[in-house]
């Protein structure tokens, strides 16, 4: 059973992932890989979420959090093409941006964390 919410939460994961990049796409262009920013930063997000309300003893869900933190959370957020993206702004000639696009990503989701899992 474990695997399948591992599975399930992924695939939701990943949809949801491509959903963020192709809203992105179609109304945001620029050399910041805004899609990757936003899928990351509200992965962060939601992991938050789930964090803060299974830790309260009533909502502790083992189910939930593999379906949601693992599943869902490995397949929506993406630190390798965080990685990529941020190496092709280096060869690119675009290093200042590649600076923003660290500091910003992960600056965000640690923020996020920080606050809504206190």
């Amino acid at each position: 059973m474990n695997w399948l919410l591992v599975f399930i939460g992924g695939g939701l994961g990943s949809m949801t992932r491509y959903g963020v990049s192709m809203l992105v796409i179609r109304y945001f262009q620029g050399n910041l890989p805004i899609a990757t920013i936003a899928s990351n930063v509200l992965a962060c997000l939601v992991l938050a979420v789930v964090v803060s309300i299974s830790s309260n003893p009533e909502f502790e869900s083992r189910m939930l959090k593999l379906a949601v933190l693992v599943g869902f959370c490995g397949g929506f957020s993406t630190f390798s093409t965080f990685s990529y993206e941020t190496i092709q702004l280096i060869k690119n000639g675009n290093q200042m941006v590649a600076v923003g696009n660290v500091i910003v990503s992960v600056g965000l989701c640690l923020i996020l964390l920080y606050k809504l899992t206190k």
